[in-house]
């Protein structure tokens, strides 16, 4: 009994023994001589911690003291002392600096992140309403350092820009890395417009001047003023002076008789004249371009510049355009129909109304213009201007009492009575057209005499570069990066045409020819 309690206590000092010069082994274990210089040194480490999240800083010396650069972003905690923890509040970056014992100080770079929980469920609502409103297309969403990136193909620019904006709900930058499928081609719009004018004018005039060349000895003329009657100069019954009568105005009818000096002029005149006009400009451009055409020609007139109050300026030429002139934007809506912004407008010159100005005679402008907008669908036809202008002018003059007396007063009155009827109508017909394809035949004016062959067969006769042998050209890729495609769909520089006008986008037809055909009745 004996010697098992002492084979047991013999055990048990040796366990003791054993624990207890470990430990002395442990303490007496010398700590890393530092150099003379380590109370004076520093060391930098980093460190990185996520929002929420808690890391644990071990020190090879007790900690005398911690300091956090920026207490909003993280906060730090002695729990030992040779331990440190630091926990994340914000993301963010600041500094951790820990003094120890012997002057030794270190450094530590400390990253906040964001925490990963919540940009995660971020990206899943995301994702899920990235599934449920492209169905069928790949998006792929990330974070990474705070960044969201976008990837993936999608169909238009418009279903991008909505992606990109369901992305910038995480509260991130979004990168957009998406491609969109190429565009096909722009649709091709023409425009039929068609002027129709009808103007006729009817004038009837009558009238009568009398006159005397010395009919009872004396001279005279009795008239309504209302046609020039003819002046009379000389004195009656003398042969030094003779009377005689200047007609300035050739009227229809001229009666005298010599044997009672008497004379009379007769204004008997009817006048009827029709003018028709037909005008039918077609113009193509893309949609949501403008298109400008003009068949006409210009015409000087002079303007005075520098005039001043004592002088008279120099008198510079400059030219105003006239004709059938058409400038239109058409753009496809959503519901498939085409609205047209569209300004058709005829002139022509006008002298009757004209000025004479230094010797110099302007001409006015007779113009039929109209302004407005429209929706319609392809093929369809809209009377966007009309009108319809009856007027009828009289002027009667008589003198008194003599016009008065029954069938003799009819001498002594005259009446001019015009009139005038004016129709005018203007339809716009658009149509979305697709080119004329390859190896088609060409529409061809048609011609009453033959033209001359061409000697050269140059331009005739090129070679396409596949017959050539050239390689053909690359075919366009199905797909590029949104970027590239907003660049290339942005408007070109305006087409500016020396002396004429300036067209803003589409087509330009400048011509010295009309499409018009006008028809004047002949003057009776």
């Amino acid at each position: 009994m004996r010697v098992r309690i002492g084979i047991a206590l013999t055990c048990l000092n040796a366990v003791l023994l054993t624990f207890v010069a470990g430990t002395f082994v442990r303490a007496q274990t010398p700590v890393p001589a530092a150099p003379a210089s380590a109370a004076t040194q520093d060391s930098t480490n980093d460190l990185s911690v996520s929002v929420g999240k808690s890391v644990l800083v071990d020190c090879a010396r007790p900690v005398e003291r911690v300091a956090v650069g920026s207490g909003d972003l993280a906060e730090a905690t002695a729990v030992s002392p040779t331990e440190i923890m630091l926990n994340g509040k914000a993301a963010g970056e600041t500094t951790l600096i820990v003094w120890q014992t012997g002057g030794i100080r270190q450094f530590f770079n400390v990253t906040v992140h964001a925490s990963n929980y919540a940009v995660n469920d971020h990206l899943d609502t995301v994702r899920r309403e990235l599934r449920t409103e492209f169905p069928g297309q790949t998006l792929r969403v990330s974070a990474e350092n705070g960044l969201v990136f976008l990837r993936g193909t999608v169909k238009d620019l418009d279903a991008a820009a909505r992606a990109a904006k369901i992305a910038e709900t995480t509260g991130s930058k979004v990168v957009n890395l998406l491609y969109v499928e190429v565009p096909p081609a722009e649709p091709q719009i023409l425009l039929k417009v068609r002027f129709a004018s009808y103007d006729r004018t009817l004038a009837r005039q009558l009238g009568i001047n009398l006159f005397s060349l010395g009919a009872a000895n004396s001279i005279g003329s009795v008239t309504t003023q209302q046609f020039s009657p003819p002046s009379l100069t000389g004195i009656p019954g003398t042969s030094s002076s003779p009377t005689s009568a200047t007609v300035s105005n050739l009227l229809n009818l001229f009666i005298f008789r010599p044997d009672l000096n008497l004379g009379a002029t007769i204004e008997a005149l009817q006048t009827e004249q029709v003018v028709q006009v037909l005008s039918e400009p077609n113009l193509l451009t893309a949609n949501g371009k403008e298109g400008s055409f003009l068949a006409g020609g210009q015409y000087p007139f002079p303007v005075v510049q520098g005039a001043t109050g004592t002088g008279v300026g120099a008198v510079t030429i400059q030219f105003k355009e006239f004709g059938v002139r058409l400038n239109f934007i058409p753009t496809i809506t959503p519901r498939g129909s085409i609205r047209l912004q569209v300004a058709p407008e005829v002139s022509s010159l006008d002298f009757a109304n004209g000025v004479t100005i230094s010797g110099f005679t302007v001409p006015g402008l007779d113009v039929r213009r109209v302004k407005t907008e429209v929706e319609l669908s392809q093929g369809q036809s809209f009377a966007i201007g009309g009108l319809l202008d009856n007027r009828s002018t009289k002027n009667f003059s008589k003198i008194p009492f003599l016009g008065d007396i029954p069938i003799l007063g009819k001498f002594f009155q005259s009446v001019n009575i015009s009139k005038t009827d004016t129709e005018l109508i203007v339809i716009v017909t658009p149509e979305i057209v697709q080119p004329i394809p390859v190896g088609a035949p060409l529409p061809q004016v048609k011609t009453t005499d033959k033209f001359l062959s061409s000697d050269s067969t140059v331009l005739t006769n090129t070679q396409s570069a596949e017959a050539a042998g050239a390689k053909p050209a690359t075919p366009p890729p199905a797909t590029m990066p949104v970027e590239k495609l907003v660049d290339s769909m942005k408007p070109e520089e305006p087409l500016v045409i020396e002396g004429g006008m300036s067209a803003s986008g589409g087509g330009t037809t400048n011509s010295t020819t009309s499409t018009s055909s006008t028809s004047t009745a002949p003057t009776q």
